[in-house]
């Protein structure tokens, strides 16, 4: 590298001598970067020292406040609404008998509520989070301010357009007029945080590498490749992105390379059809590719070449996001439960979406199937190489039975919201806080009335508990040859056949009048 410097030096040197003017010298050059900061760009509206305890300001965006969080008032509106339970049973729900002589009594409280709630459907045995559209909208409050972070994906400007932050019309961003008022994503919400904590504490990692021939800064011929890394984000001494370490960039998935220019530091792409990337997340079950359409990159270059932040966008299917926010990371309790701890109601963000859905025609269904998103990336200075030899992307072996009950149960999801037909709760799911609250249910004096609530019925041995074991009907471990097992952990029953999960819709729960 010196011996080429002191070379062109002496060229130059050479030509000004002879009163020559010699065109500009170019050299290929390469920018890369891990990011360190992913999700969705939302503008939050509100002041950031709101001095509300445990509160977000409404905001000039979302004057109307955030999604509700399931309170006793909320929980008993919503069950009110379906008309084939009794008052005397929603009342039962509310305020369990005999609570006080349980233990943990406040977190079975809303563990019975997750139950209840997570059966809303038009009649009973109809999950509600595997079949949204089966229960009525509760409302998601939606954002009103004009102004959004995104694109123009369209090259239209239409009346529902949002005008982009530098003054730029005609932009789409309709993710954010449906879920931008919801707790969990405003400000520094929890599933924001959760999401850059986990992807920083080693879940996946991404990459970006910006090569051209002519400058960094300024270069008319430029390509940026975006992708998947199978190496752990570096952190520094304070607990920040380190830069200048080296990541592998795999391009078997998760990888789009794309043609860009530059221009004073700023970087365009091209819009592609397909645009692949790794998207955001916070448990494995939810990784996978967001596969934008219609998607694109901007980047702004940091001086000194130590950091660089932007947008990526395009139509992401809105039925995926769904079930990923839905069912991913869905807790021992399943999704009525991560709703109520991150304070959203996932059939109101259901709603919320399939109303605001505006690309990706389908000319067979007469609906739009995707919905116009950005999300925003913060990125250090990094080394991305590509590795010795082609590899596909690590499988998680310990945590695979959990992906693949999302996957199940996004298929589901997905099946019933096309073909409105009710579909089962996929094993291992967790959904309806099965079999959580068996477990914890023990010493409630009245808990045979709330274990005859709706939930999900499977044969012995195709139920999973919080940990992938195998177990009955009634929640009980057994172990792999269908044998139940005692408190020791030794057989109860003989070796039994492993059967398919049945169809069958569970009874409804009996009136307190029938107990």
């Amino acid at each position: 590298m010196m011996l080429k410097l002191r070379l062109a030096t002496c060229l130059a040197a050479a030509a000004l001598s002879i009163g020559t003017v010699m065109p500009a010298a170019t050299q290929p050059w390469v920018r890369g970067f891990v990011v360190s900061s992913y999700d969705f760009a939302f503008r939050y509206g509100g002041r950031p020292d709101f001095a509300r305890p445990g509160a977000l300001e409404p905001g000039v965006d979302c004057p109307h406040g955030g999604t509700l969080a399931f309170d006793a008032d909320e929980t008993r509106k919503l069950l009110a609404r379906q008309t084939w339970r009794s008052q005397q049973e929603i009342d039962w729900i509310i305020d369990p008998p005999g609570l006080d002589r349980a233990r943990a009594d406040t977190y079975l409280r809303f563990w019975i509520w997750g139950r209840a709630l997570s059966y809303r459907g038009y009649k009973p045995g109809i999950e509600t989070y595997i079949n949204p559209w089966a229960a009525e909208d509760p409302g998601q409050p939606e954002v009103i301010s004009r102004i959004a972070e995104g694109f123009n994906l369209d090259g239209r400007i239409g009346p529902d357009d949002f005008v982009g932050t530098d003054g730029e019309s005609g932009i789409d961003n309709a993710l954010y007029r449906a879920w931008g008022c919801a707790t969990p994503w405003r400000g520094e919400g929890i599933l924001k945080s959760r999401a850059n904590d986990s992807m920083r504490n080693g879940l996946y990692t991404m990459v970006i590498r910006i090569s051209g021939n002519q400058d960094p800064m300024n270069d008319s011929d430029a390509t940026l490749e975006i992708g998947y890394s199978p190496d752990k984000i570096v952190r520094d001494a304070r607990g920040g992105v380190a830069v200048d370490y080296s990541y592998r960039i795999l391009k078997s998935a998760q990888y789009t390379s794309l043609k860009a220019t530059i221009r004073n530091g700023v970087v365009e792409t091209e819009q592609v059809e397909h645009l692949h990337t790794p998207r955001t997340a916070w448990y494995y079950d939810q990784t996978g590719d967001t596969n934008f359409t219609k998607g694109k990159i901007r980047l702004k270059l940091a001086s000194g070449d130590l950091s660089a932040a932007g947008l990526i966008g395009g139509y992401r299917n809105w039925r995926d996001l769904y079930t990923e926010v839905t069912f991913g990371g869905s807790n021992s309790a399943g999704a009525a439960i991560l709703g109520h701890a991150n304070k959203m109601d996932q059939a109101g963000m259901y709603f919320a979406l399939r109303r605001n859905a505006d690309g990706m025609y389908n000319a067979k269904t007469g609906q739009y199937d995707g919905i116009s998103a950005a999300y925003r990336i913060e990125m250090s200075s990094a080394f991305v190489v590509d590795p010795d030899d082609p590899m596909d992307i690590p499988i998680r072996t310990a945590e695979l039975w959990r992906k693949t009950a999302f996957e199940a149960a996004k298929v589901n999801t997905i099946k019933s919201i096309e073909i409105r037909v009710p579909q089962d709760v996929p094993p291992g799911t967790r959904e309806a806080v099965y079999p959580w609250l068996e477990s914890v249910i023990k010493d409630l004096p009245s808990k045979h009335f709330f274990l005859k609530l709706d939930r999900p019925h499977y044969p012995d041995g195709v139920g999973m508990d919080w940990l992938g074991n195998p177990i009955d009907d009634h929640g009980n471990r057994i172990d792999s040859r269908a044998n139940k097992l005692d408190e020791h952990g030794n057989p109860v029953m003989p070796p039994q056949p492993l059967q398919q999960a049945t169809n069958r819709v569970p009874e409804r729960a009996a009136t307190v009048q029938e107990q």
